[in-house]
């Protein structure tokens, strides 16, 4: 087994970034930049705190995050499993990266920052769906943003219809913990859900 175990073997190995892999990342919201991200309904959020790393799946009826301006986001927080995991890291350790994916484009897009969990009013209720505010705002001041190399979409095929999963071949959710924990009625779970998740999009 051979494992690299420095910058410089890496390095060695890869060798130097194309020209386009450096000049792409800027502190700010080029026009383009900004009409990729509000173009993109989900993205995966990144935190890292005392306890580890997380990755957490955001997604929005039209566009996933507000842009506030060239350096800033803003995250309306809507309903969950109220695991809070992302938010417990940020409040105690603000740097984030977020991706972005554009259904039915092979460009993502990247930004890392620093971010703050905002509970006042002045902001909660800037943002309304089906009546209802979040109960907190997560405020992201970008440090980079950068377009990601397509190949990883293209790899994956992502976006064919004819590559899509079917649903009734793969685990439900009521089926894993019903396996994690035997006395768990993963069934009642599964047919409870539609239900549930309907009254608690938002």
């Amino acid at each position: 087994m051979t494992i690299v175990t420095s910058v410089e073997e890496l390095n060695a190995l890869y060798g130097e970034p194309g020209e386009a892999s450096l000049i792409k990342v800027t502190d700010y919201l080029l026009p383009e930049y900004r009409t990729m991200i509000e173009a993109s309904p989900f993205m995966a959020l990144a935190t890292v705190g005392p306890e580890g790393l997380d990755c957490s799946p955001r997604g929005d009826a039209g566009s996933v995050i507000h842009i506030e301006d060239e350096r800033t986001l803003m995250l309306p927080d809507w309903r969950g499993n109220n695991r809070i995991d992302s938010l417990s890291n940020i409040v105690r350790d603000p740097r984030v990266a977020l991706m972005f994916l554009i259904p039915g484009s092979s460009t993502s897009m990247r930004v890392n920052g620093r971010a703050v969990v905002r509970i006042d009013e002045a902001i909660t209720q800037r943002f309304v769906m089906d009546g209802r505010h979040p109960r907190s705002v997560v405020v992201m001041s970008i440090e980079a943003v950068y377009s990601q190399c397509a190949r990883a979409v293209l790899r994956a095929d992502l976006w064919n219809p004819e590559k899509f999963r079917d649903p009734s071949l793969l685990p439900t959710v009521g089926q894993m913990l019903a396996s994690v924990r035997k006395d768990f009625d993963g069934r009642a779970y599964d047919r409870e859900w539609p239900g549930r998740a309907a009254k608690t999009m938002w």
